[in-house]
């Protein structure tokens, strides 16, 4: 196993609940609030929704019959939301305590917690910087489609977000803040599930759970309506597909967090709109495929609508990031990738003129925008102390200074140079890419500063060295390349999911995106995030189903994939990036609309590799009009290593073997290829690991490619119960907010809150978690405390959830609350593995707590 570059992570997380940083506490106490739960739970029930053929009457029975039964057992919980059509449950907020008992009630199925998810926040471009939509279409090559004249028309596209500006004339208004009305012509559906002050946070000093809809979605936040741009802008910028009819369903209020049962409620609205396709650039991170948002989300794929979604910006909280309902078996999940270029001041330097990008410093006078002035240098592109020490006295008088960045701080080389006499500075960086330096200090600096890149610096240093080199400041901008265009974006989340299905699915742009604003922020601004990545897709699906009406939603992403270009790593561009990183690679729009062969399926989970070679069947299908003959190949992917929150990547190729070199897929016809996939001999245990299968054709024309990813080895042997820094899981007690860990056990008397707690990180996600109650002087169970299925990995190595035990156990799925007797108790814990066998103990591990003692008063 060969080690290419090895990345310390962040402790950081887009996490979706409360983040958990138990860590930064202390060994025995944490506050309550750093837990990662909520009182607030999705109850499914027994039967499906009515979207999979069950009839309305019998699930709003099951509702009927669940309100009832937890009267009788006299459990209180309040009633959020309702689903019928792609989830049969409720949503409710409950007690912890009372929560185990409704999880015990019949007809209920399973429970999840309904997570609160920030609203995301933008990222503004630094100093100058203006990313290009234009260049963002390029990538993906919808511009060319436009060309074409396949611009979305006739396609209903729901957006589900914070909303989107109705008034702004991109989308129709009429430009002025409230004089449009809703529906409009371009913005014709929708609703506001929340109102303005909604804020789901109870961290937040402006918490207000309380929705009140409105029938107008108009947006105060801004993501959305930057999202809708994307697909859908007309003017100012060009979306994606900028004559698509838009759905605009608003999940969020002016500022702050929402609810994923909320989005749930979106995805029933958009499906009754006859939305074809659907955005959610918003998500759950550390999820399963089996959370409700991501079924509900696949199952509006099965109603033939294309459902796509943000995978999440969790890149720098380790593997098995990806997010609901990015995560959903049928859900085309997105990556982010980087914008390739930006447009800059400039200015332009003799003897030829040649532009220059520049970024304003900050704390220095704005760069005139004409006028012409000599350059000079006090170093060279080889500097390391480039201006640190103070420079003669008038050395620089009237010249603008080069200067390289390095050893001092950028006030300190631009001080100097002022102190010399110069009249400005133009500051270069050490490393690739732009900087966006500040020279804030006493005494101020009072001559213009920029900054350029160290390839313009470098090239401005070459002309110093071999003559006289003039620069013209210039009252334009210009457009210049990203150093990061065209990668996979920082804080885009690592796959795989839960299950080892292969996510994200395709990548997009979504680095440093310039798109619609609402009229009330600006207009316009730049946001980056998988957020930006996802509509970029959702509008190419659009333009695929304007291009080709007979499209299928369920076969959708498959036609996206299999025409997707995968793109080099960022560490180093002689290796291609993580398939679980980047899945199929970035969309390509004119190769998926031109293709007449398509691959299915459209990427190969392979799961565990324990028991050996996989071996999956491709069918390529010609819809063409003459047969195509492939050469078949394997491009290989960097793998990374086993530890979850510590990325490591790796040059450790699988093998590849077919049972055909080529095959010859006859015109309006089928052909199929047995693919045999061996783990990298070299890769650690428990490392991931992929790679692309590619049919290239015969005679010339674009390759078909297929994402494969896998495990090394057993996945049940990632350890779930990691131990942390602090011990856990704990005995705890609450008091004053805060857990105190009780190792040597505790006394409790259910009265007043005084209530035993169970803290546990989980390192992994597990699929199911019980907490058993042992009578210590028998060693009788005394039966089951509660039982959770499909639980997410915590957000970081310290975080932690809790549970609560009201002194009742019960017996079986749906026995009833039983008290156990005054006395003392030791609480099991078992947690099962992700892809577990619950008959295999291997697959279990277990924790037992210290003595546990009940004294009822």
């Amino acid at each position: 196993m060969k080690p290419i570059r090895k990345t310390l992570l962040a402790s950081a997380a887009a996490a979706a609940l409360t983040l958990g940083m138990a860590g930064a506490y202390g060994a025995n106490t944490v506050p309550a609030q750093a837990a990662e739960h909520s009182r607030l739970w999705f109850v499914e029930l027994t039967s499906l929704p009515t979207s999979e053929g069950v009839r309305l009457d019998k699930v709003r029975a099951e509702k009927s019959a669940f309100r009832e039964a937890a009267r009788k057992a006299g459990i209180q919980f309040k009633e959020r939301r309702s689903f019928d059509v792609l989830f049969n449950g409720l949503s409710i907020d409950v007690s912890p305590a009372d929560r185990a008992k409704i999880a015990r009630l019949p007809g209920v199925k399973a429970m999840y917690p309904v997570e609160v998810i920030q609203a995301p926040k933008p990222i503004k471009a630094e100093g100058d910087v203006h990313p290009q939509m234009d260049t963002a279409l390029a990538m993906t090559r919808a511009d060319v489609l436009h060309s074409l004249g396949l611009k979305g028309e006739g396609i209903k596209v729901g957006i589900i977000d914070t909303g989107v500006d109705i008034d702004h004339p991109a989308f129709g208004g009429n430009g002025t803040p409230g004089s449009t009305p809703f529906p409009s012509a371009r913005v014709a559906y929708g609703y506001d599930f929340v109102g303005d002050a909604f804020n789901a946070d109870p961290a937040s000093p402006a918490y207000n759970p309380v929705p009140v809809p409105d029938a107008n979605p108009d947006d105060c936040g801004g993501h959305g309506t930057h999202v809708a741009g994307i697909v859908g802008a007309d003017g100012g910028v060009t979306g994606v597909a900028p004559k698509v009819t838009l759905g605009a369903y608003r999940v969020f209020g002016c500022a702050g967090s929402t609810l994923s049962d909320v989005m749930i409620a979106a995805m029933e609205r958009a499906l009754a709109d006859g939305m074809q396709v659907v955005n959610q650039s918003i998500g759950s991170s550390f999820q399963w495929p089996d959370y409700p948002t991501a079924k509900a989300a696949d199952r509006l794929v099965k109603q033939g609508v294309v459902m796509v979604a943000s995978i999440g910006n969790s890149g720098t909280s380790g593997l098995y990031a990806a997010g609901a309902p990015g995560v959903g078996k049928k859900v085309i999940g997105v990556a982010s990738f980087d914008n390739t270029h930006s447009k800059l001041n400039q200015f332009g330097i003799s003897p030829d003129g040649t532009p220059v990008g520049y970024q304003q410093a900050t704390g220095a006078p704005a760069a005139p925008t004409s006028g012409s002035q000599p350059m000079a240098r006090t170093g060279s592109k080889t500097s390391t102390d480039d201006a640190c020490a103070t420079l003669p006295a008038g050395s620089l008088t009237g010249q603008v200074a080069l200067i390289r960045r390095g050893t001092c701080s950028f006030y300190q080389k631009a001080f100097n140079a002022q102190t010399a006499g110069a009249a400005g500075v133009v500051l270069y960086n050490n490393v690739p890419g732009r900087i966006s330096p500040t020279v804030v200090g006493t005494p101020a600096i009072t001559i213009p500063v920029v900054s350029v890149s160290d390839v313009e610096g470098n090239l401005i240093d070459d002309r110093l060295a071999a003559g006289a080199v003039d620069m013209t400041w210039r009252n334009d901008v210009g457009s210049f390349p990203n150093i990061t265009g065209g990668q996979i974006s920082s804080f885009s989340s690592y796959g795989l999911a839960a299950d080892l299905s292969l996510k994200p699915n395709i990548g997009a742009p979504g680095g440093m995106i310039y798109s619609t604003y609402p009229l009330e922020l600006g207009g316009y601004a730049t946001l980056s995030g998988t957020s930006m990545a996802s509509p970029h897709t959702a509008g190419g699906a659009a333009l695929i189903l304007q291009g080709d009406p007979k499209q299928g939603a369920k076969d959708m992403r498959d036609r996206l994939q299999n025409s997707a270009d995968p793109k080099a790593w960022w560490g180093n561009p002689g290796y291609t990036d993580q398939v679980h990183r980047q899945g199929a690679g970035m969309l390509d729009l004119v190769g998926a609309l031109n293709a007449t062969v398509r691959v299915m399926p459209g990427e190969l989970s392979l799961g565990e590799s324990q028991n050996g070679p996989v071996t999956r069947t491709l069918t390529f299908k010609n819809k063409g009009n003459a047969p195509v003959t492939y050469d078949l190949s394997h491009h290989a992917a960097l793998a990374t290593g086993p530890n979850t929150f510590t990325v490591s990547a790796f040059d450790a190729p699988a093998t590849v073997a077919f049972s055909a070199g080529s095959l010859t897929v006859p015109a309006k016809g089928t052909a199929t290829v047995d693919v045999t996939v061996t783990a990298p001999a070299g890769l650690a245990d428990k490392g991931m690991y992929g790679g692309y299968v590619v049919a290239t054709p015969q005679g010339g024309g674009e390759a078909l490619r297929v994402p494969f990813a896998g495990l090394k080895g057993d996945y049940q042997s990632i350890q779930v119960l990691t131990p942390t820094a602090n011990g856990f899981p704990w005995l705890a007690k609450l008091s004053g907010g805060s857990f105190t860990n009780q190792p040597g056990g505790a006394t409790y008397t259910l009265a007043n809150g005084d209530l035993p707690y169970f803290l546990v990180h989980l390192d992994h996600q597990s699929r199911q978690m019980r907490l058993e109650a042992f009578d210590t002087a028998t060693g009788a169970s005394m039966h089951l405390i509660s039982l959770d299925n499909h639980l997410p990995r915590n957000s970081t190595a310290t975080g932690f959830f809790n549970w609560v035990w009201d002194g009742t156990t019960f017996k079986g799925k749906n026995g009833t609350p039983t008290p156990v007797p005054n006395g003392t108790y030791t609480v099991k814990l078992s947690v099962l593995k992700a892809l577990g066998d619950p008959a295999v103990a291997a697959d279990w591990e277990t924790w037992t707590s210290p003595p546990v003692t009940i004294a009822r008063p």
